[in-house]
């Protein structure tokens, strides 16, 4: 069994990167993407159903973990994996987007961020040290620093003075983490959309020096062609032998215009919250299922995917469940987005293996579709 942290890349095709993450609790085939488990759950699925899309790795929220059930009581149950019934790694993120999202109930110093529940209104103190505790308990293989995230846009003293900070809680972070042989440790760059602070964020990062890198700030509201200009750049700041992380991202073609740009790691919501509220995504682009024009159709939302969604049912039984409001639609939708995502992946680690990642990426863009699929 490996014992500690290791990346290996396998495989590269311009700027797109194919690779492995051992850690102690499994492989990680890279490029990557993380389901979020926010409180401890995958919303409509179980772990093994979430494993059998082909999933090597769940995110959990730090911020709603601390809170409800508290990353103590987690720790006294045997910590989050057998807490959640999931074996493989998980990378839990620091709590500092969430605490950063709560505005007029938070307020930020030098020591770290204090706010107000959003369950309870009960005071809470988030600073580099208390986020590295919560995350020791809870067990997470991969661990995120502390950091702050300012939404886009804001002007560049609002970037410059939110980098800088979130750079000294990143060397707070390393220190409160210490020496944990088969955890990892990865920091955060900051800098919006300004490429020379992203820059001195990356030089501060691997001055302090971290197990992995992500590519932090993005996904805030800064729109994609804002978002690409920056992954134009920002990945190829860090070393090629760490892992690249890309926080909150996202829909199919930011995904592959992520891996397209040196991306190994990425997570968002999208296909469970997406699937809980009617839609899917396929290979030509996305189904809305609560549209009236599926009520009759009797083909599966993809009929090239395998998942028990698309097997087993057809597109008007999903319109059914979803317009009755059974729990089985959302079961049923996020399995398939799941599924989708996890193929999405292993089509692009294929692509950049066999030199073909051009290719891949014409043919994704030529078959999808604006809008709702109709029947042919």
């Amino acid at each position: 069994m490996v014992q500690r942290f290791q990346f290996t890349l396998n495989a590269t095709d311009s700027t797109a990167r194919a690779g492995v993450i051992q850690t102690p609790r499994g492989t990680i085939r890279t490029p990557a993407f993380m389901p979020v488990g926010t409180a401890a759950t995958v919303k409509a699925m179980m772990p093994e159903s979430v494993a059998a899309t082909g999933a090597d790795i769940l995110l959990g929220n730090t911020y709603h973990l601390m809170l409800r059930p508290t990353a103590e009581r987690i720790a006294s149950l045997g910590g989050l994996h057998r807490f959640m019934n999931w074996d493989k790694p998980i990378l839990t993120d620091s709590g500092g987007f969430q605490v950063m999202s709560l505005a007029g109930l938070r307020k930020l110093t030098e020591e770290g961020v204090r706010f107000a529940s959003h369950i309870d209104g009960s005071k809470h103190m988030l600073t580099p040290e208390r986020s590295m505790e919560i995350q020791r308990l809870l067990g997470s293989d991969i661990v995120m620093c502390f950091d702050e995230c300012p939404a886009l846009p804001a002007d560049r003293t609002r970037i410059a003075d939110s980098m800088r900070l979130s750079m000294r809680w990143a060397e707070r972070s390393r220190d409160a983490f210490g020496d944990r042989p088969g955890h990892a440790l990865f920091g955060i760059q900051q800098g919006g959309l300004e490429q020379d602070l992203r820059g001195e964020s990356a030089e501060a990062l691997q001055k302090i020096g971290f197990d992995g890198y992500a590519v932090g700030g993005l996904a805030v509201g800064e729109g994609q062609d804002a978002m690409f200009g920056v992954l134009d750049y920002a990945p190829s700041m860090f070393p090629a032998d760490k892992p690249r992380y890309l926080m909150g991202v996202g829909k199919p073609d930011d995904i592959v215009g992520a891996v397209k740009r040196g991306i190994d790691m990425m997570d968002c919501v999208l296909p469970s919250r997406s699937g809980r509220t009617g839609q899917a995504f396929t290979r030509r682009g996305v189904v809305n299922i609560k549209n009236a024009r599926h009520a009759n159709d009797k083909r599966p939302l993809d009929s090239t995917c395998t998942c028990p969604a698309c097997a087993g049912y057809s597109r008007a039984y999903l319109h059914h469940v979803f317009r009755a409001g059974e729990m089985i639609s959302g079961m049923l939708l996020t399995w398939h987005n799941l599924h989708y995502f996890q193929e999405l992946m292993q089509t692009m680690r294929d692509a950049i293996a066999a030199g073909a990642f051009d290719a891949f990426e014409a043919e994704f863009h030529a078959q999808r579709s604006d809008g709702d699929i109709p029947p042919l």
